[in-house]
């Protein structure tokens, strides 16, 4: 099973239609095609320390897509900000990573807007 993240804490799956995973050597010339349609797209993450990942997901928000974008995978409390910056509106992390990094420890990076670099430039 897994645990979904949003801002407002943890969450059991909510999605019942089909989802298209991209794996994170996808190759981004092939992008538009694959997500064109799509209502969520999982960019899968190996492991936390590969960040490709991010990457993917800036491009894909830059060509256009405005569906539900998720990051799965071991991801940590740390990185939730960073996830959130490049367009992923939730991140799906493993239940055993969830015993690990409870609730709290997600919520504490949830205002992850206002600690952005630029807002503090702009304030």
């Amino acid at each position: 099973m897994s645990v979904i993240v949003r801002d407002d804490g943890f969450h059991p799956e909510d999605f019942s239609g089909e989802a298209l995973d991209i794996l994170p050597e996808a190759d981004a010339g092939h992008l538009p095609a694959l997500i064109a349609g799509a209502e969520l797209v999982r960019v899968i993450f190996p492991s936390f320390s590969d960040g490709r990942g991010f990457t993917l997901a800036r491009r894909i928000r830059a060509m256009g897509f405005t569906g539900r974008l998720r990051a799965t995978g071991p991801l940590i409390a740390d990185q939730y900000a960073m996830a959130r910056r490049v367009g992923f509106d939730e991140v799906e992390i493993p239940d055993e990573m969830a015993a690990r990094q409870p609730s709290p420890q997600w919520l504490f990076r949830a205002d992850w807007a206002a600690h952005d670099y630029r807002a503090r430039l702009a304030g």
